[in-house]
């Protein structure tokens, strides 16, 4: 009997310990399905290069911060469905993890740290100017690209040689957009733009080249979009001022509602839209383009003309994520297939100053299906192409020309 007692017990032993490491496993591989967008996909022999990205994954700017992972990841999910790709004779394939940062520069520096500890990954991703500065702090000391999506100058004014912004500068919209404005509505402006770092600083130069061409700023505040959510004194504080234009921007939804509010108060001047609102997605908060007429912004991606390749791409996308994809995923989606010809023409995954110096060969060798927006080259610390500036004029989106 004790002998029989001690094996049954044994047995029971082993049971449990072989379902611990069932439930061990089960786990693991739930862990890295959730960091990776190459599972799935067989390359037999082939490395792995980890991508980081930190952006707002949850709170008011979630929907902005998954937008741009989602390009990123659609990107890295191409690449590696074709096999991946080449360098120095060997296959690697793209792995994406992406960490939360809620919009705060200080989890992003905690982010970026966490991932190349952990990950080693010779980029990071960031959508916010504040996430990037933060990052800039130590990535040339830690040797990491930073794939900086933000139109923010100042990130190129730094000296910051592995820092590559994505979009175009914004102040290159200063002209186009005041321009139109002033000819179309008049010279009285007030300002109503996101509080963030980048609305302020966006506001700063609005206002001084707008001062220079003989414009008069009648109101000058901001909106703190992650606590308000009603406009309504704020809109009317500005409209007291009788305004031609209204100079409006942030995150497209809360923007959009501003420019709904200054419309039922009885605006009927333009709004200069800040490029980190987008047209399209402005629509879906106002039901059409009419509330929106003389509006003056970026050109939305979906009602762009400028190359063959955005119909194939935003009907992958939508079918991917069931939606229309806006800059914030064409943009890194592009920038993705960039820094991969760049690793292959600096022939190395890893060296972050090497993959810099070729960013010219990424730019020039993407292919042209993929080639959704028009960049020529790579100067001045991030990618240059002619700027896509559109209005809105009877409920319908005209493009403006932009002369440099």
């Amino acid at each position: 009997m004790g002998r029989m007692k001690s094996l049954l017990m044994m047995t029971v032993f082993f049971i449990v310990i072989f379902s611990l490491a069932a439930c061990s496993s089960k786990g693991e591989q739930t862990a890295n399905t959730k960091q990776s967008s190459a599972d799935g996909i067989k390359t037999e022999g082939a490395g792995t290069v980890n991508i980081g990205y930190t952006g707002p994954l949850s709170g008011p700017a979630a929907f902005y911060g998954k937008r741009t992972l989602n390009g990123v990841k659609m990107a890295a999910d191409e690449i590696n469905s074709e096999g991946g790709f080449e360098v120095g004779g060997k296959k690697y394939k793209l792995n994406i993890v992406s960490l939360d940062d809620k919009y705060l520069p200080n989890e992003a520096g905690a982010n970026a740290k966490r991932l190349i500890q952990e990950n080693k990954t010779p980029i990071i991703f960031t959508p916010h100017s504040g996430g990037v500065f933060a990052l800039q702090v130590f990535n040339q000391q830690d040797k990491f690209l930073i794939g900086a999506y933000t139109s923010e100058p100042k990130v190129s004014e730094v000296g910051n040689n592995l820092t590559v912004r994505i979009p175009p500068r914004y102040d290159g919209y200063l002209k186009p957009f005041t321009d139109y404005s002033m000819k179309k509505f008049g010279k009285k402006i007030a300002f109503l733009p996101t509080s963030s770092q980048y609305g302020k600083d966006w506001s700063t130069k609005l206002k001084a080249y707008w001062e220079k061409q003989g414009g008069k700023v009648v109101y000058n505040s901001s909106i703190d979009f992650a606590k308000e959510t009603d406009f309504f004194t704020t809109v009317t504080n500005a409209l007291k001022g009788k305004p031609d234009v209204l100079f409006i921007g942030g995150a497209s939804e809360p923007t959009a509602k501003v420019a709904k509010q200054a419309r039922e108060l009885g605006f009927k001047g333009g709004f200069i839209v800040m490029d980190q609102a987008k047209f399209d997605e402005m629509k879906a908060v106002t039901g059409s383009y009419d509330l929106l007429n003389g509006s003056i912004g970026v050109m939305p991606l979906v009602e762009s003309t400028n190359s063959e390749a955005i119909p194939d791409f935003v009907k992958k996308y939508k079918e991917e994520y069931g939606e229309n994809p806006g800059s914030e995923a064409g943009l890194n989606y592009i920038a993705t297939y960039i820094f991969v010809e760049a690793m292959k023409a600096a022939g190395s995954v890893d060296d972050a100053e090497k993959i810099q110096a070729h960013m010219q060969d990424g730019v020039s060798n993407i292919p042209e299906n993929v080639r959704i927006y028009q960049f020529s080259k790579f100067a001045g610390g991030g990618f240059d192409g002619d700027l896509e500036v559109a209005a809105i004029e009877d409920g319908k989106i005209v493009p403006i020309k932009v002369t440099k």
